[in-house]
């Protein structure tokens, strides 16, 4: 009875790690391209469950064969037979000791595994290499030139730099954004350069462009052809969105799709899931 109800158990878990393993071989090779750490994972947990199996295997050691049983004969038969039969139940609470052994080593196999954020980047531009995106009230805290004129220096948006940083190491970006004169300018740079963003990830400051109309930046985003565009003006995302494969629309309010390739989010950092 005994051995048969460790065969179920055996089973579920079998049945369990199964699906896991089924799981996690689709999130796996759900990009168009495995990078390294994908693959390394994946190398891992191979491992992982090699020697997982080898070490059940040499724990439960080889099993004893049951002597054939007797026909007491003599009283001192009977005396001798007695240990048997005490430790039956010992044997049972070894198997039930094994047992939970078993299981607190596959549970930790199925506890959830929390994607990085290159892995999230990459998923949710879909593999997109290029991006365009303005800059205010995405990653400066203003949100209008005239607002940047006004102020003694333009402020990086601390909640969005680790995502825009990311984004510059898998994705062509391009900044842009309208201002209305050179100062402004210089105001932007500064910013951007003061928060890493020109030595921490791929970005240049060639690709910081700046026009005076939001024409302009509809004009810049065309020539360039990226996968994704990111903006604030709905104006300016329904004009690109016969040009452009993927658009999201940074609104703190939430707004009906213009277009089924625009997408919508409160900001950047949370279209990425880092709030």
């Amino acid at each position: 009875m005994a051995t048969e109800t460790s065969k179920d158990e055996l089973l579920q878990l079998i049945k369990r790690f199964s699906a896991y393993l089924t799981v996690k071989m689709s999130n796996l090779f759900s990009f168009n391209t495995l990078d390294s750490r994908s693959v390394g994972a994946f190398a891992g947990l191979a491992v992982a469950i090699v020697f997982t199996w080898r070490l059940l295997r040499s724990s439960s050691g080889p099993h004893r064969r049951q002597p054939k049983p007797q026909a007491p004969t003599t009283s001192s038969s009977v005396v001798t037979t007695q240990p048997n039969a005490v430790s039956v139940p010992s044997m049972g609470v070894c198997s039930s000791s094994e047992d939970l052994g078993v299981q607190n080593v596959v549970d930790e196999f199925f506890q959830p595994v929390k994607p990085t954020l290159a892995q999230i980047v990459r998923q949710k531009l879909s593999e997109g290499r290029k991006v365009t995106c303005r800059l205010f009230e995405v990653v400066l805290e203003e949100s209008s030139p005239e607002e940047l004129q006004v102020v003694s220096q333009a402020t990086v948006r601390s909640s969005v730099l680790e995502v825009l940083l990311e984004i510059t190491r898998f994705c062509d970006l391009y900044l842009m954004e309208r201002v209305l004169d050179d100062e402004s300018e210089q105001k932007i740079l500064a910013a951007l350069e003061n928060a890493g963003v020109f030595t921490s990830g791929g970005l240049v400051k060639d690709k910081v462009l700046f026009c005076s109309t939001e024409t302009g930046r509809s004009s810049f985003v065309r020539q360039l052809e990226p996968d994704w565009h990111i903006d604030t003006n709905p104006e300016v995302l329904f004009q690109l969105a016969r040009f452009i494969k993927y658009q999201l629309h940074v609104s703190p309010t939430r707004i009906e799709r213009t277009a089924a390739n625009v997408f919508s989010s409160p900001s950047l950092e949370q279209f990425f899931g880092c709030i």
